[in-house]
């Protein structure tokens, strides 16, 4: 059984930054896409970014795009969201993900999930 497990969340100020870490084991995910989604309450879930097994290929939400930055580290079976430019409207529970699809339209494999609260 894979095993996701994210840290890095916690409260900002908006135009601060975060960096999320997503650490992946029990299986090898270097074959899936990896990338994070987030959830705020009485929404669905939104999909945020996703990276390919090599790094080379990153997909992201117009929402996000020129703020965030998403990357992995194969060697340490770890996925990073750098999040700058933080807006109040980026407070959501963030969930790592790994599966396939264009923007990560099946997943498999999700994170328990690390709340992000961005104040004004």
């Amino acid at each position: 059984q894979g095993q996701l497990v994210e840290s890095g969340g916690g409260l900002a100020q908006a135009g601060g930054s975060l960096r999320l870490s997503c650490a992946a084991s029990g299986r090898t995910f270097s074959v899936y896409l990896m990338g994070w989604f987030r959830r705020v309450p009485g929404k669905d879930r939104e999909f945020v970014a996703a990276i390919n097994w090599s790094g080379a290929s990153t997909s992201y939400a117009d929402s996000v795009k020129g703020r965030f930055t998403i990357s992995r580290d194969m060697s340490k079976s770890t996925v990073y969201l750098q999040m700058n430019d933080l807006k109040p409207e980026d407070t959501a529970v963030y969930y790592c993900a790994a599966g396939y699809g264009s923007n990560l339209a099946v997943v498999p494999y999700w994170g328990q999930g690390t709340q992000v609260t961005v104040s004004s």
